[in-house]
């Protein structure tokens, strides 16, 4: 009898899987000008490098050693390098933590997450829409600044191989190809950031507070991988192979350092983006 009452309590032509389609999602969140902000802030990063350069003239090699930075205006591919070198400890992790930090308590804030449940939309459904665009614009994001880079160093510098600190240089294909292994290495070395602020983002009904925990506990890690006492446990920081991609820009690539990195940053991301799931589907919302 209860089985029946149920299915008689479904609307007609109604399906759980098409609820909050994730083009009406994606199209929410990227008019949202938090999401054009943060675009605009990552597309003026190789403007303001290459204003830099311009004044203070180009960077040149200290005590005898050549650094990836040193090389940043021989070709455009290298500044797209650079850019990508800088803003990956930490400028990276601002949108990663913003899009899956915001995306659930931002919602809670509003005071319209219990209508979007009302909708109705089920709670894993709108879990899983606001995950996988949250992580498309961080990935939008992370292709955005080199792609920028890329242009502005190539009219500013050339197109041209990209030169190796250590001697030697990649062709502009091989150089094309390592960039675009960088960026896929940096956006999956960032999910741990990505499931800690979407965690917090189901425990908190402040987008300020899911996204400052994400930022300030990365900064921990990072702090935390300076501390040599720690010895071979800082092989459990997803902080300590954060640069592990520098691998890529070497004549011979090696992976060895870029598997255990994302290894351990899925790791960690698949625990976080479970206890989301988890904790969010026996949670009273209120707001």
């Amino acid at each position: 009898m209860s089985t029946l009452t149920e299915k008689a309590a479904v609307a007609s032509g109604y399906r759980a899987g098409r609820t909050l389609p994730l083009r009406v999602e994606l199209a929410r969140q990227f008019k949202r000008r938090r999401t054009l902000v943060m675009g605009g802030i990552l597309a003026a990063l190789p403007v303001v490098l290459l204003i830099a350069f311009a004044i203070g003239g180009r960077p040149g090699a200290q005590n005898g050693q050549v650094t990836l930075l040193d090389t940043a205006t021989a070709s455009g591919a290298n500044f797209a390098a650079v850019n990508l070198f800088v803003s990956a400890g930490f400028l990276l992790v601002i949108p990663v933590a913003l899009f899956c930090g915001d995306t659930v308590a931002s919602e809670a804030g509003w005071s319209s997450l219990r209508y979007l449940l009302a909708a109705p939309v089920p709670r894993a459904r709108l879990l899983w829409s606001k995950l996988v665009v949250a992580l498309g614009l961080s990935l939008a994001a992370m292709i955005l600044l080199p792609l920028v880079a890329l242009a502005v160093g190539t009219v500013a510098y050339g197109w041209g191989p990209l030169q190796i600190p250590t001697g030697g240089a990649l062709d502009t294909t091989t150089a094309t190809q390592r960039l675009a292994v960088v960026i896929v290495y940096i956006f999956l070395s960032q999910l741990v950031t990505a499931g800690l602020a979407f965690w917090l983002s189901t425990k908190t009904d402040a987008p300020l507070g899911a996204v400052g925990g994400a930022v300030g506990l990365t900064i921990v890690g990072n702090v935390l991988d300076q501390v040599t006492a720690l010895g071979d446990w800082r092989d459990f920081l997803p902080a300590h192979w954060q640069y592990a991609w520098a691998d890529a820009v070497q004549p011979h690539l090696e992976w060895s350092g870029m598997i255990q990195g994302t290894a351990v940053s899925i790791t960690y991301a698949m625990v976080l983006f479970a206890l989301a799931f988890r904790g969010f589907a026996r949670k009273d919302i209120v707001s």
